[in-house]
């Protein structure tokens, strides 16, 4: 017999259940008003959810655990916080901080959940996942993606000094960036077949991801039954927030703070 696909996390009931997902706030050094914006929703909203969940790049780039870093100091502090209050967080790999890993997660005390994940949200199986997976008409990026995730190369990866780490980081940044620009947008966003077949894989009918920064819920028919996809935002313009209840979901935005505002 084989073993189930999934294993739903389930949360303990609250008298005002919510959970909320976010992905793709690229956190820099560079950009101190996605930070603050940040902060203030850990602070404000994330302490009072039932769970939260990551859904990749919370990071701009991730060279290590071991990487000196105030902000990934500042942003650990405030998982831990949220988690000492009530609220679990949980965290899925991006293509930008695939190299987060458990010294990270025992900082922040936060639970490191793999690239595919279904959970039982309210009586609902929903897959989870970063979605850079659903973009399988970039061939050059998934073979990139393959490579960068072979265990022998990260290990040597981060055996190697931290400049050199840095410096090969910049590398990969700016190529990526040119990439872009060069491959047309179909290309980039996810292949709608890919994302029946992984939908029809884990038998679900709701999907939640971010990575193509195109915040929208989609609807779709998987064997004539309605399903969703629901495709969280960046935060480079303004903060993106999936809020999800037992009485349905709704993708919100959130202003980012000008210098100055707390």
């Amino acid at each position: 017999m084989l073993a189930p696909l999934f294993t739903p996390l389930k949360c303990e009931p609250a008298l005002n259940p919510t959970t909320l997902f976010i992905a793709d706030l690229h956190l820099s050094a560079a950009r101190p008003d996605i930070t603050a914006a940040f902060m203030r929703f850990m602070q404000q909203e994330a302490v009072h959810a039932e769970a939260l969940y990551v859904l990749g790049d919370l990071f701009e780039f991730s060279i290590g655990d071991d990487e000196p870093s105030t902000l990934n100091d500042e942003v650990a502090a405030a998982f831990k916080a949220c988690v000492a209050q009530g609220t679990p967080v949980y965290f899925i790999h991006g293509n930008r901080d695939f190299m987060v890993g458990r010294r990270f997660a025992k900082q922040a005390n936060v639970r490191l959940l793999p690239e595919h994940k279904v959970i039982d949200l309210y009586g609902e199986p929903t897959l989870i996942m970063h979605g850079d997976t659903l973009c399988i008409d970039d061939a050059g990026y998934q073979r990139y993606r393959r490579i960068t995730r072979w265990g022998w190369l990260q290990w040597l990866f981060l055996r190697l000094p931290l400049r050199f780490r840095m410096n090969i980081a910049d590398g990969i940044r700016s190529k990526s960036a040119q990439s872009k620009e060069d491959k047309v947008m179909q290309v980039m966003d996810v292949n709608q077949a890919e994302v029946v077949r992984q939908m029809q894989r884990y038998k679900v009918k709701t999907l939640i991801h971010g990575h193509t920064h195109r915040p929208n819920i989609h609807t779709l028919a998987l064997k004539e039954q309605a399903a969703k996809r629901i495709v969280l935002g960046d935060w480079y313009t303004q903060g993106s927030v999936l809020v999800v209840t037992p009485q349905g979901c709704d993708l919100q935005s959130r202003q980012l703070l000008r210098e100055g505002e707390a």
